[in-house]
């Protein structure tokens, strides 16, 4: 099946490169998004032109995608569950949960002359960066610092307007926190989205908060198994 892979903040779509043909053994074809603004220099995107992107990606798919949102983009994808809720095969929400209607997509740290860059490790220092060793915290710190995200993306308001999408099956890919923490959280209030998604389904990973860049074959079977289980039951 088509995987569309859709990164967080201050990731392009290069951030996919080795998960990519670790999908294509496993048969499926991944489709990394470039989001607007983020890896273009387009600093006046917003985050209705990135949700625009997700969209067309699925329009474009071959039958039913799984669309995969990773961190802030979680949101994302399940945006596009909400606009596509026919045509969205199932959604994979890696290492966060999806804002709810009203709120703002990513407003979380500084604006700077109309970005929102990336703030160093300081605020991941913990489960979150455990999986990295020192070079690679430097190489990606590196790179992230290119990738700034645009204000209209990160203070952009969320819309949701379908309620169909609470019938998307989804999976909460758990990288540095557990499913059972996971739970805790959404039955506490923390996701209230996943408290009311009906097709829910919780998967447990061995990693810190960026997958995609210190185990990209593991997130790949994660992604594939849950992928194929969609195809399986369709």
């Amino acid at each position: 099946m088509d995987i569309l892979l859709v990164g967080g903040l201050w990731l392009d779509a290069s951030a996919w490169d080795d998960v990519v043909p670790e999908l294509a053994a496993l048969g499926h074809r991944a489709v990394p998004v470039a989001l607007p603004g983020q890896g273009d220099g387009d600093t006046s995107a917003t985050l209705a032109d990135q949700r625009a992107a997700v969209v067309a990606a699925v329009d474009a798919a071959e039958g039913k995608p799984l669309v995969v949102g990773h961190s802030a983009a979680t949101t994302l994808a399940w945006l596009a569950a909400d606009a596509r809720p026919d045509r969205v095969g199932g959604v994979a929400l890696v290492g966060g949960f999806p804002a709810v209607d009203g709120r703002a997509y990513a407003d979380v740290f500084p604006i700077v002359d109309g970005v929102m860059a990336f703030p160093g490790w300081g605020p991941f220092e913990g489960p979150d960066t455990a999986d990295f060793d020192e070079p690679a915290l430097a190489r990606f710190a590196a790179k992230a610092a290119a990738v700034p995200v645009p204000e209209g993306v990160a203070k952009g308001v969320v819309r949701l307007a379908d309620e169909r999408r609470f019938d998307v099956p989804t999976a909460v890919v758990c990288p540095e926190f557990t499913p059972a923490q996971a739970r805790e959280w959404i039955a506490a209030g923390e996701g209230p989205e996943l408290a009311r998604a009906r097709r829910l389904t919780y998967v447990d990973m061995d990693a810190g908060h960026w997958p995609m860049t210190t185990r990209p074959r593991e997130l790949a079977r994660v992604l594939a198994e849950f992928g194929g289980g969609l195809v399986d039951a369709g």
